[in-house]
């Protein structure tokens, strides 16, 4: 038996990193998954590998956040592939670049907010009435240390990511009359987008892990998934707002992060 053993996730950024991490877990406890991945090439290896690896169903719908009727789309064929939808996470993102306030583009900004916030709030109108009908329905949006901290040199990263932690204590706090909880991971994890940020800056890969009170960051599957499950199971049904700190232990006291930044 598994925590989510009969329940339907859909995970947008699903092809890689803390996504594919995601659905490996979801699928080892039970539960039947759709990946919306950007990357259709990405998306159907992964959903080819994660069921040959778990023995789980799971599906790819080749998707863009950043196109309102996509992710609308993408959580529809979910409910009408399964007959329902029971866990939203929001985890897709495009990646950025390291630079300074006075640096950063409009379209930087724009591109971020798209994928970071737009995406996920139109996933989660989407999602609400299925969830409300069910009086179940489990949000974990994937934020990140780096807003919370400002962090140099990912201005559009931080600012996105804040916004939707504002977002899904809002929706905690409007619908949680109704079954629905939300919630928020700082993940401190090697994501796809934090080694494609590192292959350009690889002098900074050691001092991440250096700065880590545990000494080393997480793995999407091992360490932020068990998270994850429980956030999308019946036994968080009291817990909603909430931002969890999934990085271990570089909240405490502020992950350091001042690469060098050219003026």
């Amino acid at each position: 038996m598994g925590q989510l053993d009969g329940r339907v996730a859909l995970i947008t950024g699903g092809g890689e990193g803390i996504g594919r991490g995601l659905a490996a877990a979801y699928l080892k406890q039970g539960a039947r998954v759709v990946i919306a991945e950007f990357n259709d090439a990405l998306g159907q290896q992964t959903a080819k590998d994660l069921a040959n690896l778990t023995r789980g169903e799971i599906v790819h719908i080749t998707t863009d956040v950043t196109v309102k009727g996509q992710i609308q789309g993408a959580v529809a064929e979910t409910v009408a592939r399964f007959g329902t939808i029971d866990i939203l996470v929001n985890n897709a993102w495009s990646g950025g670049e390291i630079s300074r306030v006075e640096r950063k583009s409009d379209q930087t900004l724009e591109r971020a907010f798209a994928v970071g916030y737009y995406g996920p709030y139109w996933a989660m109108q989407a999602a609400y009435s299925t969830m409300r009908a069910n009086e179940y329905g489990r949000i974990i949006n994937l934020c990140s240390l780096n807003g919370v901290n400002a962090h140099m040199g990912s201005t559009e990263y931080n600012s996105a990511k804040e916004a939707l932690r504002a977002l899904t204590r809002t929706a905690a706090r409007e619908w949680a009359g109704y079954g629905i909880t939300a919630n928020v991971i700082c993940p401190g994890a090697k994501s796809a987008a934090f080694h494609r940020v590192m292959a350009s800056n690889p002098e900074l890969v050691a001092s991440a892990d250096a700065a880590n009170p545990m000494g080393r960051l997480g793995d999407p599957e091992d360490d932020i998934g068990p998270v994850a499950v429980f956030l999308a199971s019946e036994g968080s049904k009291y817990l909603t707002g909430n931002t969890l700190f999934v990085d271990g232990g570089s909240h405490i006291n502020g992950s350091s992060w001042a690469p060098d930044l050219p003026e």
